[in-house]
């Protein structure tokens, strides 16, 4: 049933699981200072469809493939430190690379942005675990609030990052790349614990 603690936990379960996208969307926004809108809308569209996708994902698991879903949830930190570790790797070697100028920094492509939506959510196929006892109507809704509230957030986030990148100038991708290293480093340290 839809109520208020419902509300109030998919909206929790938003904010908590889009902290992750959010940081990575200022990098995102601070590696491509002069980013249109509509590309700043994709991220956040990106972004926020890995992150509805992975709790529902979970779902489906946890009422169907449970005990093969609990083998591969250890793995879920590792993967996200891999990939994230990748792509931040990948910008501080550009960022280095790069010359003074703000056009100079490597701009996001589709392929990385997929990589950062998959690295930043996979955690949140463990939120399938929290919401197994809704029926599927309730999933939906609890994925579509967090989904929502992760656009906010990351669209935010970019634009965040925009009016920052040309201050850092070539150290923007520098800073992106520790970013998304310290966030998988965080998922990988919170994934273990």
């Amino acid at each position: 049933m839809i109520d208020l603690a419902f509300t109030l936990t998919s909206v929790g379960l938003g904010v908590g699981l889009a902290m992750d996208a959010f940081s990575v969307s200022i990098a995102d926004g601070i590696s491509e200072p002069k980013m249109s809108t509509k590309k700043a809308i994709g991220i956040a569209g990106v972004f926020a469809f890995f992150q509805a996708l992975m709790p529902l994902v979970g779902w489906i698991l946890v009422h169907t493939l449970v005990q093969k879903f609990k083998a591969f949830e250890k793995f879920i930190p590792w993967i996200a430190l891999a990939l994230l570790c990748y792509i931040g790797g990948k910008m501080l070697y550009e960022g280095i690379r790069a010359k003074c100028e703000c056009e100079r920094v490597q701009r996001l492509t589709l392929a990385t942005l997929l990589v950062q939506g998959i690295a930043t959510s996979i955690d949140a196929l463990s939120v399938g675990f929290t919401i197994a006892e809704y029926e599927l109507l309730p999933a939906i809704i609890c994925a579509l609030i967090i989904a929502t509230i992760t656009f906010a957030l990351c669209f935010t986030g970019v634009h965040i990052g925009e009016r920052v990148g040309c201050k850092f100038s070539n150290k923007a991708s520098i800073v992106g790349g520790v970013i998304l290293i310290l966030i998988g480093i965080e998922i990988f340290i919170t994934g273990m614990i």
